[in-house]
């Protein structure tokens, strides 16, 4: 059974900040850029951002966006 699509998502996001490829402050790309990007569907890319926030690792601001948390845990 493969990975859920969110959980490569979210796998592939918490890659990019534990390797320093997205730093503490930095704005992740919109929604709907990520849908493209992953070829997935809001509602993946969704999940996939309500766990990364979960794990402390993203920081949503409301009318500005997805950030990586100040103190992201790497």
């Amino acid at each position: 059974m493969s990975e859920a699509a969110y959980l490569q998502v979210a796998r592939d996001i918490r890659e990019q900040i534990a390797s320093g490829q997205l730093k503490p402050g930095d704005k992740l790309p919109s929604f709907s850029a990520l849908c493209q990007q992953y070829e997935v569907s809001n509602t993946v890319v969704r999940a996939a951002m309500l766990l990364l926030k979960a794990e402390g690792l993203i920081d949503g601001r409301q009318g500005k966006g997805v950030y990586v948390a100040q103190h992201s845990q790497t």
